[in-house]
């Protein structure tokens, strides 16, 4: 069969087995969007589900926080501008004033992002309204950061201190995917530190699983402290569960711990668990990578974004999925070797320095992570350049774990050979050569399964 594949911003057409196994890329929920985003919030606002409704809650209130998901977040429907408006309103009949009302970004470990990008994400009126109290989260700012102490399970939460100087936190989720965002990781993740990050940010924790997340369960705990700490009270919560990248299906408000098991609940009922997509694992996995990573929110992608943390993470589930244990992974892509050495700092020295020592994530994050996340010239440029996190380069090296499954990796149609074979892949020119290549590895009657995975834009 003839099939149309993403490649990078194009496609490319390849001849594939008659007998491969199509698989639907599991990224959207069959829900009808909703109508109108403002109207859609603002019913939930009026409607939470275990709280009276943010006018009420915020009556007795002076010092509002307003936490907002980063621009790395899939979403493009202007949930942040719609949502923001609605809940100024809010706080606007609550009595409360505005210049008590400040705007914070909870980019976590991501780069803070310029007032221009952020105007571009919120919305021009809001941003140049709150220009002095809209800020981004500095997980480096020793200052501007308070400890709520160790958990029961000896986990560090630290939050940025605009959450404890408070009276409320009002905490705006635009994307609710799978299991992975949502819940206490909003603040626990996006207003922490390193230290707190580091406890469940690894090669294993690290999960989408709609069910027995550890991730997740980690976040809940250290959600319990803080809880305990500031009261249950202090936080009002908006989760938005997606139809797609571009509608929103679902607005729920209400405690986290609500929240979060409203947006699970529709997740569940309505997502396929990847695992029993087809009935037999196949021999080979095929998908196509667009240029597309959420870490190159107005910037671009890189060989490491390109090929190991979009191709074998967010897109690498399929591997596991669909795949036999020692099963070949072929993944399609042009990936150019480009590198935006002011967004993502650390990137390149993780390239040329750690990927020859080491492919095992595990052993990057304990040799590698702790030195590139404390080295002054990358928290230099993570507090004042608008760059990723030193770590974040290691962390991007997590989803080398699918190696575990997959014996191989071949990339397809890469316009660098020694790209490919510097990340330890083999490099085919073409699909049908990658095919090919996987069959004589895995013989002549393997299976292969196809993931239609969709064109896709990182935010510009």
């Amino acid at each position: 069969m003839i099939e149309e594949i993403v490649f990078g911003d194009r496609w490319v057409r390849a001849e594939l087995p008659d007998d491969m196994v199509v698989v639907p890329p599991g990224v959207s929920i069959p829900l009808d969007p909703v109508e109108d985003i403002g109207a859609a919030v603002r019913a939930a606002l009026d409607q939470p589900l275990d709280l009276p409704p943010l006018r009420e809650v915020a009556k007795s209130r002076s010092r509002i926080l307003i936490a907002f998901d980063d621009p790395t977040v899939p979403c493009y429907a202007p949930v942040w501008a719609e949502a923001l408006r609605e809940i100024l309103k809010d706080l606007s009949a609550a009595g409360v004033r505005e210049d008590n009302v400040w705007l914070l970004c909870a980019n976590a470990l991501h780069r803070q992002f310029t007032f221009d990008e952020l105007r571009r994400l919120i919305g021009e009126e809001i941003a140049d309204r709150f220009q002095d109290r809209l800020t981004c989260h500095d997980a480096e700012d020793s200052d501007g950061m308070v400890s709520m102490g160790q958990t029961a399970g000896g986990f560090h939460v630290d939050l940025n201190r605009r959450v404890e100087d408070s009276d409320l936190v009002i905490y705006l989720n635009c994307s609710t995917t799978r299991g992975f965002s949502g819940g206490w990781k909003s603040i626990c993740v996006g207003l922490s530190s390193y230290r707190s990050i580091a406890h469940h940010h690894d090669p294993e924790t690290m999960s989408m699983s709609l069910s027995r997340n550890l991730m997740h369960e980690i976040l809940d705990e250290m959600g319990e402290l803080v809880i305990a700490t500031l009261g249950e009270d202090r936080f009002f919560k908006i989760e938005t569960v997606l139809s797609n990248p571009l509608q929103v299906a679902k607005v729920f408000t209400g405690t986290v711990g609500a929240t979060r098991r409203a947006a699970l609940e529709v997740n569940r009922a309505h997502m396929t668990n990847r695992r029993e997509m087809i009935e037999e694992k196949t021999d080979i996995v095929l998908y196509g990578v667009p240029d597309w990573s959420p870490y190159a929110a107005y910037s671009y992608t890189n060989p490491i974004l390109t090929m190991i943390s979009t191709g074998l993470g967010y897109l690498g589930g399929m591997i596991e999925a669909l795949g036999k244990p020692g099963c070949t992974a072929i993944l399609a892509t042009p990936c150019p070797d480009r590198w935006d050495e002011e967004r993502h700092p650390s990137y390149r020295e993780v390239w040329e320095r750690v990927l020859p020592e080491t492919k095992d994530p595990f052993e990057a994050k304990q040799r590698f992570e702790e030195e590139f996340a404390t080295r002054s010239e990358y928290v230099d440029k993570y507090r004042n350049g608008f760059g990723f996190h030193g770590s974040h380069g290691i962390m991007a090296l997590y989803p080398l774990k699918r190696l575990r499954h997959s014996s191989r990796v071949i990339v397809a149609g890469a316009e660098d050979p020694h790209i490919v074979q510097h990340a330890g892949f083999t490099h085919c020119s073409t699909v049908e050569d990658a095919i090919s290549e996987a069959k004589s590895e895995q013989g002549n009657g393997a299976t292969t399964a196809f993931v239609r995975y969709p064109p896709a834009m990182s935010r510009q």
